[in-house]
């Protein structure tokens, strides 16, 4: 009996970050595995996760199978922050695909740069199905990894969006998310504003993706009527969420896991109206009032990793990236 040798394609970080791949194809492959979630092609489990009793570290393992791409996968992710200072934090996160068609392995691949594509093509999903056809004007706060992807993402799903301001408090970060949008957009206007709170009372779509750290947190009051607020990471304050008309998530069960931050002042989190993979399935709409102020929650779900990751994995493969590893001989 003969055993076949079954290496592994290990893609590491330098690896993956310049495979080319354009906005729109992230976004086509991130809705294609939500409509595949809701008609119940896929399955997406509840995440497992462990911490440090002292807020030390965190955990998670995530599990999914793509029965559109035939693609079975586990997410894993580490993240040690005792001090929360920016020097001192690691993190760390993997994904090893599997071809369900053929039982082979993939790859295992570092997920840096999954998450930075998947999460704004999210964000550019939840916000067509939910602005005002007549919306034109964006509000992004944060310069980090995610603010400086969210722009050319919202575009490929939302291009008549054509008033882009820009808060940040970083200089490198602003230039980036200038850069980031000329690469892609090279003749479009990004104004950088001094007053967020300013500039939110008269966008339509406002992208909170700043860190921790910051000091802008938009209340119900500051948002405009008929707008849409999309937390992804951090500049909305709790109003935003208990005091919105409508609440939508990418995932109801998440938010509840990830967003207890956002409770109202009884200690509750608002329920979720819809989530958005109904919406995509036709199954219900993200608005249902021209004045409705909607809060979106942006939380990410293994299904949207796997759709980007396998995409990512295709190009870099056929371009003989990686290392092989012999890990069963």
């Amino acid at each position: 009996m003969t055993t076949r040798r079954i290496p592994l394609r290990v893609l590491s970080r330098s690896d993956l970050a310049d495979v080319p791949i354009t906005p729109v194809d992230v976004v086509r492959a991130v809705e294609e595995a939500y409509i595949a979630l809701a008609s119940g092609d896929s399955d997406n489990p509840r995440k497992l996760s462990v911490a440090h009793p002292d807020g030390w570290s965190v955990a998670y393992a995530m599990l999914g199978r793509d029965g559109r791409r035939r693609v079975v996968a586990m997410k894993t992710s580490y993240k040690f922050d005792p001090s929360h200072d920016r020097s001192t934090k690691r993190y760390y996160t993997t994904i090893t695909l599997y071809d369900d068609a053929t039982g082979m392995p993939i790859a295992m691949m570092d997920c840096a740069r999954v998450g930075a594509l998947r999460t704004p093509a999210v964000s550019a999903l939840l916000v067509r199905e939910t602005i005002r056809s007549d919306a034109r004007s964006v509000l992004l706060i944060g310069t980090g990894t995610q603010g400086r992807n969210a722009l050319p993402h919202l575009l490929a799903a939302n291009p008549q969006l054509n008033h882009l301001m820009l808060y940040g408090t970083h200089p490198d970060g602003l230039k980036a998310v200038h850069e980031q949008l000329a690469a892609h957009h090279p003749h479009t206007e990004l104004e950088t504003v001094s007053d967020p709170y300013a500039a939110a009372r008269e966008a339509d779509v406002v992208l909170a993706t700043a860190g921790p750290g910051t000091k802008v947190a938009l209340e119900s009051g500051d948002l405009a009527p008929g707008s849409v607020a999309v937390l992804v990471g951090y500049g909305l304050a709790p109003s935003a969420l208990t005091d919105a008309d409508r609440v939508v998530a990418t995932n109801a069960e998440q938010m509840s896991l990830t967003g207890t931050d956002m409770a109202g002042p009884d200690g509750r989190l608002r329920p979720v109206d819809i989530e958005l993979p109904q919406i995509l399935s036709r199954r219900g709409v993200g608005r249902t009032g021209d004045d409705q102020r909607i809060f979106v929650y942006n939380s990410g779900l293994v299904l949207t990793d796997i759709a980007v990751a396998h995409a990512l994995a295709e190009r870099a493969i056929a371009d003989g990236r990686g290392t092989e590893v012999p890990i069963w001989d």
